[in-house]
């Protein structure tokens, strides 16, 4: 049985590809904000774009989060500021349960960003022009293969190569298995301790890492 504590690293990411075309795709046409009235994010998945996937009455519309060739699809791709509007992670979060592994896009809004490094979901970007045809091929080849080196920054589909960025404290992070902040705390308790009892203003540093003797 692995170790509980043990946070993955995120170094390459293979699948099949979803394309989903447009800017300034923001974090409510992501999960809009009725759903967020939930305890925990299991479940939010399927709500994954649902004002964009449904009218009024709850009929589809076109979109590519409805078509049967994407169900199984794990890398989304995108065009310039996907995740902008509020700060909220349950836009990840939904994507994550949706079954996205891996984002690549022109741009993306900083603290989307952010909240799909605390997944440990890469998002990577690239020129409109290498972006949109990237989407164009994914279109006519929905089970074709896409492999993304997040160390390397590379992108690789149809026998092609193509480079992109991926943040450098992001990549670090996800590639030494460093993403999961809460994760490394908890690994880390004892040394977290050692260091705030040393700290003249804490004066109980199992109680500030949420440990007792009681």
């Amino acid at each position: 049985m692995s170790d509980p504590k043990e946070i993955p690293s995120v170094a390459h990411v293979e699948g099949s590809g979803i394309p989903v075309h447009g800017n300034d795709i923001d974090t409510d046409q992501i999960i809009p904000a009725r759903f967020m009235k939930v305890v925990t994010f299991d479940g939010l998945g399927e709500f994954a774009f649902f004002d964009q996937r449904f009218d009024d009455e709850d009929n589809e519309k076109e979109h590519p989060f409805n078509e049967e060739q994407y169900q199984d699809a794990n890398v989304l791709v995108v065009n310039a500021n996907f995740g902008c509007g509020s700060s909220r992670e349950h836009a990840p979060q939904a994507l994550v349960r949706w079954g996205i592994d891996a984002i690549i896009g022109e741009s993306f809004a900083e603290i989307f960003a952010g909240n799909c490094l605390a997944l440990g979901v890469p998002t990577a970007t690239a020129d409109s022009e290498t972006i949109e045809t990237l989407q164009s091929w994914i279109e006519d080849n929905p089970d074709g293969d896409i492999e993304i080196d997040v160390a390397a920054e590379t992108v690789t589909y149809d026998g092609r190569t193509i480079d992109v960025d991926v943040d450098e404290a992001q990549r670090k992070a996800l590639v030494d298995g460093i993403w999961d902040t809460t994760a490394l705390m908890n690994s880390n308790t004892e040394s977290i301790e050692r260091t705030a009892a040393a700290l003249p203003y804490v004066e109980n540093p199992k109680v500030q890492t949420g440990r007792s003797d009681d």
